[in-house]
């Protein structure tokens, strides 16, 4: 089947079909950078990642931008409390930013702009703006006008009489209707300010992923995604002034992309519920490999519950995975005979059966958590065979490793075995262990196996060398 996604604009799955043949522009919304980011945020960082690895695994030219905010009003507060630069504040939090999400394997973007770096093309998107009759300036601010935008609540699918009810005006604010929202804002004694024709300030939230996503994706793109959150009033004053600075009558989004919301313990984030939880703090208790298992074992759209128990079920998935591969290394390394009677067509036959099945689960409005059960049923299928045939040909090594390794560069929850320098000290003991037995010193040989049974390490000796794998 070809690839559906749920557009939340018509809210129905659609076949993507993209605006240029074989290319893809992707948007997705990126931190605002004046703190390390939460793990309800670290959902749509990974989900999406995912969504960019498969468009790439099925032949799409992928360009995937996605942004920091590096100035708004909180960042502001947090210099001036560290007696620091808000361009000193977004460094370190964008430097930091990297870090936890590359523990997290989420791929670097195509671009990651700034907008404090790209103030001239927000002040040319509010002049387009403004010269198309749809927003104002008053006493140095810009505000979007909304009442003149008919279309505004087509994304959130609700109508001006309802919005209107929910809003207020702001002390010193100075717009025409309380569901007007600011393009620009006048400068205010010690904060960060650039010149533009109404004087100077500072960009408004909203105003710099349309700035930046025309600039680099065009005023018609593909794909825009983040949290649900986002969907009102960003993504709702995004379409709106972004179609509103463009004279080419195109919608500034295709396929509106939205990931449910991460709770902890049933209950949704916040700091006054004392439940609040940084992505590096989660880093620091979990492995990352299965904070990204468990931030895919669910649909993206519905809600997931971060409870222990789920990150210890989902570290739980990742050890069987990772010990599928281990096993299969051992084996191809002492058990490979290609005379076997192994029915390698049959075994082949059946990973495409597989493979199939996972394709459609990814193509159904990229099903991670149907297309995690397919790949469990793959490392069944691989531990089976090894658990049956003494003996396997060299070419159910490459099959079964093939397909593993093809699961994982779109799903990034198995990691590189080969290369974990925790396997190297294990390997390492074992090795001790082997040279404890032959000189008979069973005391230091049992000393080595309790050790790394205290670790979670089970080791297995065969007639090939000991294996070890990693307790479940």
């Amino acid at each position: 089947m070809s690839l559906v996604l749920f557009n939340d604009l018509t809210r129905k799955k659609e076949e993507f079909i993209p605006i240029k043949p074989g290319q893809v522009s992707f948007y997705s919304c990126g931190p605002t950078v004046y703190d390390y980011f939460h793990i309800g945020n670290a959902r749509p960082f990974i989900v999406f990642d995912v969504l960019r690895r498969w468009l790439e695994h099925e032949g799409y030219n992928v360009k995937f931008v996605q942004n920091f905010t590096d100035i708004d009003d909180k960042m502001i507060h947090r210099a001036h409390k560290e007696n620091i630069t808000v361009q000193e504040l977004a460094e370190r939090f964008i430097n930091e930013y990297n870090k936890d999400a590359d523990s997290l394997g989420i791929k670097r973007p195509d671009v990651a702009p700034r907008a404090t770096e790209h103030i001239q093309e927000i002040i040319n998107t509010i002049s387009r703006i403004i010269a198309n009759g749809h927003a104002y300036e008053s006493n140095g601010d810009v505000y979007f006008d909304v009442k003149s935008w008919p279309k505004y609540g087509t994304l959130c699918k609700q109508n001006l009489e309802d919005l209107e009810s929910g809003a207020r005006v702001e002390p010193g604010e100075k717009k025409r209707d309380p569901l007007d929202f600011a393009l620009w804002k006048a400068e205010k004694p010690g904060e960060p300010s650039w010149e533009s024709p109404w004087g100077k300030g500072r960009p408004g939230w909203h105003i710099e992923c349309s700035a930046m996503s025309s600039k680099y994706l065009g005023e018609n793109i593909d794909i825009h995604s983040g949290g649900v959150d986002l969907m009102f009033p960003h993504h709702e004053n995004e379409a709106a002034q972004s179609e509103a600075a463009s004279n080419s009558g195109k919608p500034f989004v295709n396929y509106w992309l939205h990931n449910g919301f991460l709770l902890i313990d049933s209950e949704k984030m916040s700091k006054s519920l004392g439940n609040f939880m940084t992505a590096r703090a989660a880093l620091e208790k979990y492995n990352p490999l299965a904070l990204r298992f468990f931030m895919l074992s669910a649909h993206y759209r519905s809600p997931i519950n971060f409870t222990p128990e789920s990150l210890e079920q989902a570290e739980s998935g990742v050890m069987r995975l990772r010990n599928c591969l281990s096993d299969l290394d051992f084996a191809a390394e002492n058990r490979v005979n290609d005379s076997s009677n192994f029915d390698v067509k049959e075994f082949d036959a059946k990973l495409k059966d597989f493979h199939a099945k996972f394709a459609d689960s990814m193509n159904d409005d990229f099903n991670t958590a149907a297309a995690i059960g397919i790949l469990f049923d793959v490392v069944h299928l691989i531990n089976t065979s090894l658990k049956e045939n003494e003996t396997l040909p060299s070419e159910f090594f490459k099959l079964a490793k093939k397909y593993l390794l093809e699961y994982d560069n779109i799903l990034g929850i198995i990691g590189d075995v080969e290369s974990d320098s925790e396997s190297d000290e294990i390997n390492a003991l074992i090795q001790e262990r082997t040279q404890a037995r032959k000189a008979k010193n069973f005391a230091r040989s049992d000393e080595i196996r309790d050790l790394l049974k205290s670790r979670g390490i089970i080791l297995e000796d065969t007639p090939q060398g000991t294996k070890w794998k990693r307790e479940i």
